[in-house]
């Protein structure tokens, strides 16, 4: 069984996607097999034939270099750019918490280490119909892994990752770390961000990501310490 690490953020657009594929880049050069894994992916595009391409997965796999079909790295994959609560409804296609637990289990076997990608922040609903209702923080819970927070390294960042992180103490999730997203060196404003989330929620900035980075600045070796 390999070790795991859910990565989540203060939102949509931080660019979790884009950390996750240089996460799971960097964790190969320990020379152990990375792999990926997302529950729900909403806003996928069609090819020409007309099936659904889970981006997102393909992103990671492609950049991170784990060279196998997208297929088991994701659950659920929908058309439309919303909630996946909403999309299940939309498509009649309700998620399973069984379903997410068999394959997250599967990732899980295929790799030494697994970084499991959420949607959107972290209390996007999952489900939310007469059967069940659960979000992203109740699934993470069941599974019982620890948080790697992205946020953006802009304007606006304090309060989304200071509620984030609260959030998470509050329902009992390790937060493992932070990583600022779209970072400028010498930025002012960025720069005394990063110094203001680790003091308000005592959590460590372990990596700074700039524009178009290819590179996380932290070794493998300390970012492979986070997963369990």
């Amino acid at each position: 069984m390999g070790k795991c690490l859910f990565v989540t953020g203060t939102g949509t657009d931080v660019g979790k996607t884009y950390v996750t594929a240089l996460m799971v880049k960097k964790l190969r050069a320990l020379g152990k097999t990375s792999g990926y894994y997302k529950a729900a992916l909403s806003g996928a595009e069609k090819d020409s034939s007309g099936h659904l391409l889970p981006g997102d997965a393909d992103y990671v796999r492609r950049i991170g270099g784990i060279g196998r079909s997208t297929a088991p790295l994701v659950s659920y994959v929908y058309p439309d750019p919303v909630s996946p609560h909403l999309a299940a409804r939309l498509h009649q296609q309700p998620i399973s918490m069984e379903r997410l637990d068999a394959d997250f289990a599967s990732a899980k076997s295929s790799f030494d280490y697994l970084t499991v990608e959420g949607s959107g922040g972290i209390v996007c609903p999952l489900r939310w119909d007469r059967e069940a209702k659960f979000c992203l923080d109740d699934w993470i819970r069941h599974i019982g892994l620890s948080v790697l927070m992205i946020a953006d390294a802009g304007l606006g960042t304090i309060n989304a990752t200071v509620l984030t992180a609260e959030h998470l103490q509050k329902i009992g999730i390790p937060l493992k770390g932070i990583i600022l997203n779209r970072f400028h060196p010498q930025n002012i404003m960025e720069e005394d961000n990063l110094h203001m989330v680790e003091e308000m929620t005592g959590a460590r900035v372990i990596a700074k990501v700039t524009e178009n980075a290819t590179d996380l600045e932290i070794k493998a070796e300390g970012l492979a310490t986070l997963y369990e």
